[in-house]
């Protein structure tokens, strides 16, 4: 992956054919490779050091970070980069990459092979271009505006579920933004089967291929939900923050995330309104 996309002179805002295939290849290449890298150092008794969120971080975090600050800035020398351990951005360049490149590094250094790699590329900032990689099950989940979401190159939908009642709903970040622990209770109470614990890409992308009716995250971390949003919607779904608003960037710390089929949407937004809330993040 040594060329370099040069854009061709355009009017700022548009995306010429060329360079959105040029985007989805760069994405899809990093991918793979983040892929190979994660199965390559997975290993009982990974070494991990520990980040003041009391969150782990490994080699391999670091590995695929770096991998993704030069595989962008070979490609795309105009473009910026903000990604969870390492980034090279600011706010003047038209588009930014986000990048999780271990999502689920508990999991991930403790043995469980439910870790993600997750890419987005932002347009002026909304995204225009998402990309999870399933590294275990070499499941590869993307969307491009306007263009659907695929699996492994095959169409996806999100489900047709009208009720929550009788379906799974994954859960990340239980007690950041808000307390999701009496919002739980009652999503229980109302039939459905929560997992929770894992990378939240690894939920969000169940979500987009119709095996979860949604996913909350109450993180504020943008690099935990960026990728999700396009792809999710592209395969029929709906994604706003916790309270049902849509963030005005997809750059910056937003107030966590519901991601759904649309069905089930305002009813879950009902019943995250039983949340505690323990910090404000503006939309």
């Amino acid at each position: 992956m040594s060329n370099m996309y040069l854009a061709p002179r355009r009017k700022r805002g548009t995306i010429l054919p060329s360079m959105a295939a040029a985007y989805l290849d760069v994405a899809l290449d990093l991918a793979k490779k983040a892929g190979v890298v994660m199965r390559q150092n997975f290993v009982a008794g990974m070494k991990k050091e520990w980040k003041d969120d009391r969150s782990p971080v490994t080699e391999t975090d670091l590995a695929v970070n770096a991998m993704i600050l030069k595989g962008v800035k070979e490609n795309f020398p105009d473009h910026s980069i903000l990604a969870e351990e390492e980034s090279d951005h600011d706010d003047s360049h038209e588009y930014v990459w986000v990048c999780d490149p271990v999502d689920g590094t508990h999991n991930f250094s403790h043995g469980l092979p439910t870790a993600t790699f997750a890419l987005a590329l932002l347009q002026n900032g909304q995204p225009i271009l998402g990309v999870i990689m399933d590294p275990f099950e070499d499941r590869t989940y993307w969307a491009e505006k306007g263009k659907g979401a695929f699996q492994n190159g095959k169409p996806i939908r999100v489900s047709t579920s009208s009720t929550i009642k009788k379906t799974l709903i994954g859960v990340g970040k239980t007690r950041d933004i808000k307390n999701l622990f009496p919002v739980m209770d009652n999503l229980h109470q109302s039939g459905v089967s929560i997992i929770s614990g894992l990378s939240i890409h690894y939920l969000s992308s169940l979500v987009a291929a119709g095996e979860f009716s949604a996913s909350i995250f109450g993180g504020p971390s943008c690099h935990d939900m960026t990728p999700a949003k396009i792809i999710i919607e592209e395969a029929g779904g709906r994604v706003t923050d916790m309270y049902g608003n849509t963030p005005k960037r997809f750059d910056a710390d937003m107030p966590g995330q519901l991601c759904s089929n649309g069905l089930v949407h305002d009813e879950i937004l009902s019943i995250l309104a039983l949340g505690p809330d323990l910090k404000k993040i503006e939309s």
